[in-house]
């Protein structure tokens, strides 16, 4: 009992320095915990204003903790602390500015504020390495481990916590399924990252007893040498070695790779080079042996990387994820050929070029944004300009045009929709939308087209907007078969009209074909209709798959002397060709009428 109370004694005296140290970043947590259980308890999605204020209180705690490293490491600034944390509080209001002319919490904003983040953690990283004592490696180490204690405790916290608001809920009284979601906020934002902070030493204090705590918390601990050293450095080299092996193969076939390569290199790289930190402290063999060779192999790798990543630019233009893959092989490169001949001490450059890039990548000329939207608009332009639609600037209907240019158009148009690109394009009328405004504005409609193995999907999907006509009809039934039911699983629904059961048979014949049926109750089969043919003919009327349908055009009705069915479709997918997924999914409204019996 003793140690217990001395251990959470300890934890509280963490925790309290911790909120003095970083007096700036703690209220910003506090501000995101705050946010965080607001958002929670709307059950639906916040105001824009919300969303925009997450994103500057989490900029904001970075900053925070790289102000008070910057205090720390440079004792003219130590005395002009409170200054800095003025500074630091003007620049997250600064980028507060920034971001709220956005109309939307879309991808940009999204980017920009990941990379700057990243950047403010690889400058107080780096920051307590510079001309100190110590040295980069043993800092991020400490990073590290402090990292993995704080995930640690927070978790077993999270779950004991969990465990008593249920046991509260079950035995005592009913709590707001809420409490989780507030816990969890309160636990994951606000105390795992305030005692992941407490754990950090105060790297260039002059101190003795500040100078000890460094120097105990720079020791890496023997189960994370096992970690690092004979299963980390193993792994890397095994995959490495697949890689290689899967460049060979390339070379003998002369097959480049589509587009799984990239990201697979990337989370390579970005691993390889962590481990290839936290092993720069440590002397054994294995450790040692990948100092030596992981800077040196990792160049050729991201050479054929940027190969592949070169193949699908010339291809298909600049999109974001790929400007960042290959920005990132080119950090990569220069890295690996840094760490060859420069000593495991220098490796705070890693850091510093890091953030130098991500840095980049937002800076207008040559961001990630403006690079990207400039190459799509290119792309649309030639293959306009080719076929004749887009002559000197104006736009030249063409109804003729063939599937390949309706396709990439409507692709390039749906990014830079996505994106809200397409205010750059001068050409095009001021409220464009492609679902809407292209078969009018380009002369053909927007075409979707979607490439697996050897498959082809169309998806067509209901308007459910609009109100479904039932005038005629005796009852109406809601229904579906998917492509990977099994032929023997015959659906039935039972119903009565005017006091007379009958039943509606939905028999999945194949992976794309189902068949409706209706029975008497004496099994006798009144009307009965296949679907694919309709849903393979829809094709016909419209290649849209995200824009909804009339009711007219997804409507099929069969009629006899004995039964009137209407099948109105609500959903339909199918997937062409011989692949596993080829089929077809259907959800439906069908509509019956019987005729009275005399």
């Amino acid at each position: 009992m003793k140690r217990f109370s001395k251990a959470i004694l300890k934890l509280i005296q963490g925790l309290s320095k911790a909120v003095l140290r970083f007096p700036l970043t703690v209220l910003f947590l506090i501000c995101c915990t705050a946010l965080t259980c607001y958002m929670i308890s709307l059950h639906k999605s916040p105001d824009l204003i919300i969303q925009k204020l997450m994103f500057v209180c989490l900029l904001g705690s970075f900053i925070g903790v790289t102000a008070q490293f910057a205090c720390e490491r440079f004792p003219r600034l130590a005395r002009l602390r409170w200054a800095v944390y003025a500074a630091s509080a003007l620049l997250t209001l600064g980028y507060y500015f920034i971001i709220s002319p956005a109309p939307a919490i879309d991808y940009g904003v999204g980017a920009r504020t990941s990379v700057a983040v990243f950047s403010m953690f690889c400058a107080f990283v780096w920051l307590p390495s510079f001309r100190d004592k110590f040295n980069f490696n043993s800092v991020a180490l400490i990073h590290f481990k402090s990292a993995l204690t704080s995930i640690l405790y927070a978790g077993v916290l999270a779950a004991g916590l969990a465990s008593i608001i249920g046991a509260v809920d079950i035995l005592l009284f009913k709590v707001n399924s809420d409490a989780y979601g507030y816990m969890m906020a309160i636990v994951w934002i606000l105390f795992a990252t305030t005692y992941y902070l407490s754990l950090l030493p105060r790297f260039n204090s002059e101190t003795e007893l500040d100078q000890a705590y460094a120097q105990e918390a720079s020791q890496c601990p023997r189960f994370l040498e096992i970690l690092i050293s004979y299963i980390a450095v193993p792994l890397v080299a095994a995959y490495t070695l697949v890689l290689l092996a899967y460049f060979i193969k390339i070379a003998i076939t002369v097959n480049w790779p589509t587009g799984q390569l990239g990201p697979m290199i990337l989370a390579y790289s970005a691993a390889g080079l962590i481990i290839y930190i936290l092993a720069s402290g440590l002397e054994n063999r294995f450790a040692i042996l990948y100092q030596r060779i992981f800077p040196k192999v990792l160049v050729p790798i991201v050479i054929m990387q940027l190969i592949s990543v070169y193949i699908r630019l010339s291809a298909y233009g600049v999109t974001e994820s790929r400007y960042y893959i290959a920005l990132f092989g080119i950090f990569s490169i220069v890295i690996g050929m840094v760490l060859s001949f420069k000593p495991v001490k220098k490796n705070g450059l890693i850091a510093l070029l890091a953030a130098g890039f991500a840095i980049l990548s937002i800076l207008p000329p040559v961001d990630a944004f403006t690079v990207s939207r400039n190459s799509q608009i290119s792309r649309l332009e030639n293959y306009l300009q080719i076929d004749g639609v887009l002559v000197n600037g104006k736009i030249n209907p063409k109804s003729d045009a063939d599937m390949t240019l309706r396709l990439e158009t409507t692709s390039i148009l749906n990014y830079l929709e996505r994106r809200g690109y397409l205010t750059a394009v001068a050409w095009l009328p001021a409220d464009f939308e492609t679902n809407r405004d292209m078969e009018k504005t380009l002369g053909f409609e927007p075409a979707y087209k979607y490439m697996g193995d050897n498959q082809n999907n169309f998806f067509a999907h209901l308007d459910m907007q609009k109100p479904l006509n039932i005038e005629g009809y005796d009852v109406l039934l809601q229904a579906g078969t998917y492509r990977g039911m099994d032929p023997k699983e015959i659906m039935n629904y039972d119903f009565d009209v005017r006091g007379i059961p009958y039943k509606l048979i939905l028999e999945p014949v194949s992976a794309k074909e189902t068949r409706v049926s209706v029975q008497n109750a004496t099994g006798e089969k009144l009307i009965s209709t296949g679907l694919y043919d309709f849903a393979v003919s829809i094709t016909s009327i419209s290649n849209r798959p995200k824009e909804a349908l009339d009711a007219k055009d997804l409507t099929l009705d069969v009629e006899n002397n004995n039964c009137k069915m209407r099948i109105v479709f609500q959903h339909i997918g199918i997937t062409y060709g011989t692949g596993g997924d080829a089929g077809a999914d259907y959800n439906m409204f069908i509509l019956i009428a019987v005729p009275a019996q005399r």
